[in-house]
């Protein structure tokens, strides 16, 4: 291998391990809708899937595909947090069945979650599967854990 070719090869190795890292940084990790390039108000996509912030302190919504193995842990967890905290609302979309609010919402992997106040703000988003330890402290936040 000349010492050009060498170079090259580092070099491809270097960027890949930096795409590898920023993926893996961002999988999962909740971005505020400025960040997302969104407005702050309920997105209309959600409005017409029935979802109704009013009710509870903090809305969840999770988009779904049936196949999706980290869909069924963040199902799992956010049922187990509901169950804690009394004004948590969670609200499970199968995105396969609602394709139009999917690309409307720019939903491009699944689980997607829309994280929404009681005054119908958007607070954030997060795609791929929810880290553990944030997602409790995202809640948290904005939810009182129950008796």
């Amino acid at each position: 291998m000349s010492g050009t070719g060498a170079v090259v090869l580092v070099a491809a190795l270097v960027l890949t391990g930096v795409a590898a890292w920023w993926l893996r940084a961002r999988n999962g990790a909740v971005i505020p809708p400025a960040a997302a390039g969104e407005p702050g108000g309920l997105p209309p996509a959600l409005h017409r899937l029935g979802v109704r912030p009013a009710e509870a302190d903090l809305t969840v919504v999770q988009f779904s595909t049936a196949f999706c193995g980290p869909c069924r842990a963040t199902k799992a967890r956010l049922q187990q947090l509901q169950s804690t905290r009394p004004g948590l609302a969670v609200v499970q979309v199968d995105a396969e069945s609602h394709l139009d609010e999917v690309r409307e919402l720019d939903v491009r992997r699944t689980p997607t979650l829309f994280y929404l106040g009681r005054d119908g703000r958007l607070i954030g988003r997060s795609s791929g599967a929810p880290r553990p330890d944030e997602l409790t402290a995202l809640i948290d936040a904005h939810v009182g854990v129950g008796s």
